[in-house]
């Protein structure tokens, strides 16, 4: 088997990478990269099409770029994930150790399944695996800073929400489910979710299924403050999809537009706030995955 290794050095767990790299020498990869700068974990991926295996060691952010590499390449290679980042979201949906060591005995152990890609096509195309979340999480991820993850590590979300949060607003938003007629709602948040956890760890679609060829969506309507207080406590637990204080619908695709418009993260990392387009890819994607 053919493996590429690609690390990202300044991931937030990664406090030297030459005994990380060390550690990886358990996979007897073929080619080890380097990130050094954004974009460079897509293309390095996107130039392992002939691979049998991308290994993303990193954070979430490195593995949306991986994904992205592969997708965009077409290419046929599995995906494996070691967690080194602040959140590492997706990697509790697979079922990853937390151990490097563990995970890297997970990748050896090869368990490869088909799951569920996601393509938004919005100012641009992008491809995802775990969360997309417009709106007020929006603005979040625009306070979350580089420096902010280093010094809270996975409070560094919390911090942010709390700096965004005098920035509160609703979107008078259109919201087309699998192409069927639009409503309109005035909504505070969209959370789109092929994966089960973001910030570290939080269940915002606990029930989500990365193989049922569906998206689950998360729908937040403007509330008064103690609504949304209590919501964020339901949320923290996963406990929030009977709420009233939200609409939780499944889909194989959703189209959202909003006035004004709602800056979308994808795997945390920012897209456009032009009207955006999500479509479920049932299976498109192979990836390592935990025992189950």
């Amino acid at each position: 088997m053919r493996i590429c290794v690609i690390l990202n050095p300044i991931a937030g767990a990664v406090k030297n990478a030459d005994p990380i790299r060390e550690r990886l020498e358990r996979l007897k990869f073929e080619r080890f990269c380097v990130t050094e700068q954004p974009g460079d974990a897509e293309k390095f991926a996107s130039e392992a099409s002939n691979f049998d295996l991308v290994v993303s060691a990193g954070g979430d952010g490195t593995l949306n770029e991986v994904v992205n590499g592969i997708a965009r390449s077409g290419c046929n290679a599995a995906l494996g994930v070691l967690p080194l980042g602040t959140g590492n979201d997706f990697a509790r949906t697979l079922g990853v150790p937390n151990g490097l060591e563990a995970a890297i005995d997970q990748i050896i152990a090869r368990q490869i399944r088909e799951i569920d890609l996601v393509r938004v096509t919005s100012d641009q195309v992008r491809y995802f695996v775990n969360v997309s979340s417009g709106g007020f999480s929006g603005v979040v991820d625009e306070k979350l800073t580089p420096e902010m993850k280093r010094t809270w590590g996975p409070l560094a979300y919390l911090r942010s929400a709390a700096a965004a949060f005098s920035e509160l607003r609703g979107y008078a938003t259109r919201v087309a489910l699998d192409d069927a007629e639009a409503h309109d709602l005035d909504l505070y948040n969209v959370v789109i979710a092929n994966g089960r956890y973001v910030a570290g760890g939080i269940p915002i679609a606990p029930e989500a299924d990365i193989t049922d060829r569906l998206l689950d969506i998360v729908l937040i309507p403007e509330r008064g403050p103690a609504d949304l207080a209590l919501l964020a406590a339901q949320i923290l637990v996963g406990k929030h999809l009977t709420s009233d204080a939200i609409m939780f619908r499944r889909a194989k695709k959703i189209s959202i537009t909003s006035r004004p418009g709602m800056w979308f993260n994808v795997d945390g990392e920012l897209i456009g706030n032009e009207p955006a387009t999500f479509e479920l890819l049932p299976g498109a994607l192979r990836c390592v995955v935990g025992a189950t």
